[in-house]
Protein backbone atom coordinates (compact mmCIF):
# COMPACT_ATOMS: atom_id res chain seq x y z
CA UNK A 1 0.00 0.00 0.00
CA UNK A 2 1.41 3.38 -0.95
CA UNK A 3 1.80 5.99 1.76
CA UNK A 4 -0.72 8.79 2.11
CA UNK A 5 1.83 11.30 0.79
CA UNK A 6 2.58 9.20 -2.29
CA UNK A 7 -1.03 8.29 -3.05
CA UNK A 8 -2.72 11.61 -2.47
CA UNK A 9 -0.15 14.33 -3.15
CA UNK A 10 -2.32 16.78 -5.09
CA UNK A 11 -2.75 20.52 -4.52
CA UNK A 12 -5.44 21.59 -2.10
CA UNK A 13 -8.31 23.42 -3.75
CA UNK A 14 -9.67 24.92 -0.57
CA UNK A 15 -8.17 27.12 2.11
CA UNK A 16 -7.93 24.06 4.34
CA UNK A 17 -5.37 21.35 3.50
CA UNK A 18 -7.08 18.40 1.83
CA UNK A 19 -7.03 15.04 3.54
CA UNK A 20 -5.78 11.89 1.85
CA UNK A 21 -9.21 10.61 0.96
CA UNK A 22 -10.40 13.97 -0.35
CA UNK A 23 -7.41 14.26 -2.67
CA UNK A 24 -7.88 10.74 -4.02
CA UNK A 25 -11.53 11.37 -4.81
CA UNK A 26 -10.66 14.62 -6.57
CA UNK A 27 -8.02 12.88 -8.67
CA UNK A 28 -10.19 9.97 -9.65
CA UNK A 29 -13.42 11.74 -10.53
CA UNK A 30 -13.11 12.70 -14.15
CA UNK A 31 -16.23 14.40 -15.56
CA UNK A 32 -19.27 12.13 -15.53
CA UNK A 33 -17.32 9.29 -13.89
CA UNK A 34 -17.86 8.92 -10.18
CA UNK A 35 -15.82 6.87 -7.76
CA UNK A 36 -17.09 3.39 -6.93
CA UNK A 37 -16.74 2.58 -3.24
CA UNK A 38 -17.48 -1.02 -2.19
CA UNK A 39 -17.88 -2.25 1.38
CA UNK A 40 -16.99 -5.59 2.94
CA UNK A 41 -17.34 -6.89 6.49
CA UNK A 42 -13.90 -8.05 7.58
CA UNK A 43 -13.68 -11.66 8.73
CA UNK A 44 -16.80 -12.86 6.89
CA UNK A 45 -16.39 -15.74 6.27
CA UNK A 46 -12.74 -15.45 7.39
CA UNK A 47 -9.79 -13.07 7.22
CA UNK A 48 -8.07 -14.87 4.35
CA UNK A 49 -11.15 -14.60 2.14
CA UNK A 50 -11.51 -10.92 3.09
CA UNK A 51 -7.97 -10.34 1.82
CA UNK A 52 -8.87 -11.89 -1.52
CA UNK A 53 -12.10 -9.89 -1.71
CA UNK A 54 -10.22 -6.62 -1.14
CA UNK A 55 -7.78 -7.49 -3.92
CA UNK A 56 -10.68 -8.42 -6.21
CA UNK A 57 -12.36 -5.09 -5.45
CA UNK A 58 -9.21 -3.18 -6.29
CA UNK A 59 -8.64 -5.18 -9.47
CA UNK A 60 -12.24 -4.57 -10.59
CA UNK A 61 -11.69 -0.82 -10.40
CA UNK A 62 -12.77 0.30 -6.91
CA UNK A 63 -11.62 3.86 -6.16
CA UNK A 64 -11.74 3.45 -2.39
CA UNK A 65 -12.69 0.48 -0.20
CA UNK A 66 -14.69 0.53 3.03
CA UNK A 67 -13.72 -2.12 5.56
CA UNK A 68 -16.30 -2.96 8.20
CA UNK A 69 -14.94 -3.87 11.63
CA UNK A 70 -17.55 -6.23 13.09
CA UNK A 71 -19.46 -5.16 16.19
CA UNK A 72 -22.07 -6.95 18.26
CA UNK A 73 -24.66 -4.16 17.97
CA UNK A 74 -24.32 -2.51 14.53
CA UNK A 75 -27.27 -0.14 14.83
CA UNK A 76 -26.96 1.45 11.37
CA UNK A 77 -26.97 -1.87 9.58
CA UNK A 78 -29.83 -3.80 8.06
CA UNK A 79 -30.23 -7.59 8.44
CA UNK A 80 -27.70 -8.51 5.73
CA UNK A 81 -24.74 -6.69 7.27
CA UNK A 82 -25.91 -7.46 10.81
CA UNK A 83 -25.72 -11.15 9.94
CA UNK A 84 -22.25 -10.65 8.45
CA UNK A 85 -21.13 -9.08 11.73
CA UNK A 86 -22.43 -12.09 13.63
CA UNK A 87 -20.63 -14.51 11.30
CA UNK A 88 -17.37 -12.57 11.48
CA UNK A 89 -17.42 -12.41 15.27
CA UNK A 90 -18.32 -16.11 15.48
CA UNK A 91 -15.30 -16.84 13.28
CA UNK A 92 -13.11 -15.15 15.88
CA UNK A 93 -12.45 -11.89 14.03
CA UNK A 94 -10.86 -9.23 16.22
CA UNK A 95 -9.83 -5.63 15.66
CA UNK A 96 -6.20 -6.66 16.05
CA UNK A 97 -6.62 -9.35 13.39
CA UNK A 98 -8.01 -6.74 11.00
CA UNK A 99 -5.13 -4.35 11.65
CA UNK A 100 -2.72 -7.22 10.99
CA UNK A 101 -4.54 -8.07 7.76
CA UNK A 102 -4.32 -4.49 6.49
CA UNK A 103 -0.67 -4.28 7.50
CA UNK A 104 0.12 -7.49 5.62
CA UNK A 105 -1.55 -6.10 2.49
CA UNK A 106 0.19 -2.73 2.36
CA UNK A 107 2.45 -3.71 -0.54
CA UNK A 108 -0.51 -4.92 -2.61
CA UNK A 109 -3.12 -2.21 -2.02
CA UNK A 110 -2.94 1.03 -3.97
CA UNK A 111 -6.34 2.57 -3.21
CA UNK A 112 -7.38 4.22 0.06
CA UNK A 113 -8.92 2.03 2.75
CA UNK A 114 -11.50 3.46 5.15
CA UNK A 115 -12.82 1.75 8.26
CA UNK A 116 -16.53 1.71 9.04
CA UNK A 117 -17.31 0.71 12.59
CA UNK A 118 -18.87 1.95 15.83
CA UNK A 119 -17.73 4.18 18.68
CA UNK A 120 -17.54 1.35 21.21
CA UNK A 121 -15.08 -0.54 19.01
CA UNK A 122 -12.75 2.45 19.08
CA UNK A 123 -13.32 3.15 22.78
CA UNK A 124 -12.68 -0.46 23.80
CA UNK A 125 -9.45 -0.56 21.77
CA UNK A 126 -8.41 2.86 23.04
CA UNK A 127 -8.86 5.95 20.84
CA UNK A 128 -5.19 6.87 20.76
CA UNK A 129 -4.04 3.32 20.13
CA UNK A 130 -6.69 2.75 17.47
CA UNK A 131 -5.83 5.84 15.44
CA UNK A 132 -2.13 5.26 15.82
CA UNK A 133 -2.58 1.77 14.36
CA UNK A 134 -4.70 3.25 11.54
CA UNK A 135 -1.84 5.59 10.72
CA UNK A 136 0.74 2.80 10.89
CA UNK A 137 -1.10 0.54 8.44
CA UNK A 138 -2.21 3.34 6.09
CA UNK A 139 -5.93 3.63 6.85
CA UNK A 140 -7.09 6.89 5.26
CA UNK A 141 -10.31 7.51 7.17
CA UNK A 142 -12.98 6.24 9.50
CA UNK A 143 -16.80 6.32 9.44
CA UNK A 144 -18.60 6.09 12.79
CA UNK A 145 -22.33 6.08 11.98
CA UNK A 146 -23.40 6.13 15.63
CA UNK A 147 -21.49 9.34 16.38
CA UNK A 148 -23.58 12.44 15.56
CA UNK A 149 -21.79 15.45 14.10
CA UNK A 150 -22.39 17.34 17.35
CA UNK A 151 -20.38 14.67 19.25
CA UNK A 152 -17.50 14.32 16.81
CA UNK A 153 -15.17 16.33 19.08
CA UNK A 154 -14.78 13.11 21.05
CA UNK A 155 -12.78 11.70 18.12
CA UNK A 156 -11.77 14.62 15.90
CA UNK A 157 -8.56 15.67 17.64
CA UNK A 158 -7.07 12.19 17.78
CA UNK A 159 -8.07 11.54 14.16
CA UNK A 160 -6.33 14.73 13.03
CA UNK A 161 -3.28 13.89 15.09
CA UNK A 162 -2.81 10.67 13.11
CA UNK A 163 -4.02 11.99 9.73
CA UNK A 164 -7.13 9.82 9.71
CA UNK A 165 -10.14 11.54 8.14
CA UNK A 166 -13.23 11.43 10.36
CA UNK A 167 -15.87 11.17 7.67
CA UNK A 168 -19.21 12.86 8.31
CA UNK A 169 -22.63 11.59 7.32
CA UNK A 170 -25.47 13.73 6.00
CA UNK A 171 -29.00 12.32 6.03
CA UNK A 172 -32.18 13.41 4.26
CA UNK A 173 -33.30 14.87 7.61
CA UNK A 174 -30.14 16.94 8.20
CA UNK A 175 -31.74 20.10 6.69
CA UNK A 176 -30.31 23.16 8.47
CA UNK A 177 -27.35 21.09 9.75
CA UNK A 178 -26.06 20.47 6.21
CA UNK A 179 -24.12 23.74 6.06
CA UNK A 180 -22.33 23.13 9.36
CA UNK A 181 -21.52 19.50 8.57
CA UNK A 182 -20.30 20.27 5.06
CA UNK A 183 -18.11 23.20 6.10
CA UNK A 184 -16.34 21.03 8.69
CA UNK A 185 -16.18 17.79 6.71
CA UNK A 186 -13.00 15.80 6.21
CA UNK A 187 -12.17 13.20 3.56
CA UNK A 188 -15.53 12.92 1.84
CA UNK A 189 -19.15 13.35 2.83
CA UNK A 190 -21.21 10.18 3.16
CA UNK A 191 -24.70 11.11 1.97
CA UNK A 192 -27.27 8.64 3.26
CA UNK A 193 -29.75 7.99 0.45
CA UNK A 194 -32.78 7.27 2.60
CA UNK A 195 -33.93 6.88 6.17
CA UNK A 196 -33.46 3.64 8.04
CA UNK A 197 -30.65 1.10 8.06
CA UNK A 198 -28.40 -0.19 5.30
CA UNK A 199 -29.81 -2.65 2.79
CA UNK A 200 -30.92 -2.95 -0.81
CA UNK A 201 -33.85 -0.84 -1.96
CA UNK A 202 -35.87 -1.18 -5.14
CA UNK A 203 -36.56 2.53 -5.23
CA UNK A 204 -34.80 5.54 -3.71
CA UNK A 205 -37.19 8.48 -3.72
CA UNK A 206 -35.18 11.07 -1.77
CA UNK A 207 -34.37 14.24 -3.75
CA UNK A 208 -30.65 13.58 -3.50
CA UNK A 209 -29.74 15.94 -6.34
CA UNK A 210 -31.11 18.86 -4.33
CA UNK A 211 -29.17 17.80 -1.23
CA UNK A 212 -25.94 17.44 -3.23
CA UNK A 213 -26.45 20.92 -4.72
CA UNK A 214 -26.86 22.30 -1.21
CA UNK A 215 -23.74 20.52 0.00
CA UNK A 216 -21.73 21.90 -2.91
CA UNK A 217 -22.59 25.47 -1.97
CA UNK A 218 -20.62 24.98 1.25
CA UNK A 219 -17.69 22.71 0.36
CA UNK A 220 -15.61 21.25 -2.46
CA UNK A 221 -15.08 18.02 -0.55
CA UNK A 222 -16.43 15.06 -2.57
CA UNK A 223 -19.85 13.65 -1.74
CA UNK A 224 -20.61 9.93 -2.05
CA UNK A 225 -24.08 8.41 -1.82
CA UNK A 226 -24.67 5.17 0.06
CA UNK A 227 -27.45 3.01 1.59
CA UNK A 228 -29.71 0.99 -0.68
CA UNK A 229 -27.74 0.98 -3.94
CA UNK A 230 -27.48 -2.45 -5.53
CA UNK A 231 -28.46 -2.30 -9.19
CA UNK A 232 -26.43 -0.97 -12.14
CA UNK A 233 -29.12 1.56 -13.08
CA UNK A 234 -29.13 2.88 -9.51
CA UNK A 235 -25.35 3.23 -9.59
CA UNK A 236 -25.57 5.10 -12.89
CA UNK A 237 -28.22 7.47 -11.54
CA UNK A 238 -26.42 8.15 -8.25
CA UNK A 239 -23.09 8.49 -10.02
CA UNK A 240 -24.55 11.23 -12.20
CA UNK A 241 -25.62 13.12 -9.07
CA UNK A 242 -22.66 12.68 -6.74
CA UNK A 243 -18.89 12.21 -6.75
CA UNK A 244 -19.07 8.63 -5.54
CA UNK A 245 -21.35 5.62 -5.14
CA UNK A 246 -21.13 3.35 -2.09
CA UNK A 247 -22.38 -0.25 -2.23
CA UNK A 248 -22.40 -2.60 0.74
CA UNK A 249 -25.29 -4.99 1.31
CA UNK A 250 -25.36 -6.34 -2.26
CA UNK A 251 -21.69 -7.30 -1.94
CA UNK A 252 -22.13 -8.78 1.54
CA UNK A 253 -24.96 -10.94 0.17
CA UNK A 254 -22.56 -12.33 -2.44
CA UNK A 255 -20.08 -13.14 0.31
CA UNK A 256 -22.80 -14.86 2.33
CA UNK A 257 -23.85 -16.92 -0.69
CA UNK A 258 -20.47 -17.91 -2.10
CA UNK A 259 -18.29 -17.82 1.04
CA UNK A 260 -14.67 -18.71 0.16
CA UNK A 261 -15.49 -18.49 -3.56
CA UNK A 262 -16.90 -14.98 -3.20
CA UNK A 263 -13.94 -12.96 -4.59
CA UNK A 264 -14.60 -13.84 -8.24
CA UNK A 265 -18.30 -13.02 -7.91
CA UNK A 266 -17.55 -9.74 -6.13
CA UNK A 267 -15.15 -8.88 -8.95
CA UNK A 268 -17.80 -9.60 -11.60
CA UNK A 269 -20.43 -7.58 -9.73
CA UNK A 270 -18.22 -4.52 -9.23
CA UNK A 271 -17.11 -4.64 -12.84
CA UNK A 272 -20.76 -4.56 -13.96
CA UNK A 273 -21.59 -1.69 -11.62
CA UNK A 274 -18.65 0.43 -12.75
CA UNK A 275 -19.44 -0.29 -16.40
CA UNK A 276 -22.95 1.07 -15.85
CA UNK A 277 -21.58 4.27 -14.35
Amino acid sequence: MTSIAEAFNTPANTARENTATQNHAAENNAPHKSAFIPFVTCGDPNIETTKRIILAMQDAGASLIELGIPFSDPTAEGPVIQAANVRALAAGTTTDAIFTMVSDMQDDIHVPLVFMTYANVVFSYGKERFMQRCHEVGIAGIILPDVPFEEKDEFEAVCERYNVALISLIAPTSHERIATIAKNARGFIYLVSSLGTTGERSYITTDLASIVRTIRTYTTIPCAIGFGISQPQQAAHMGAIADGVIVGSAIVKLVERYKNDAPQYVHEYITSMIKAM
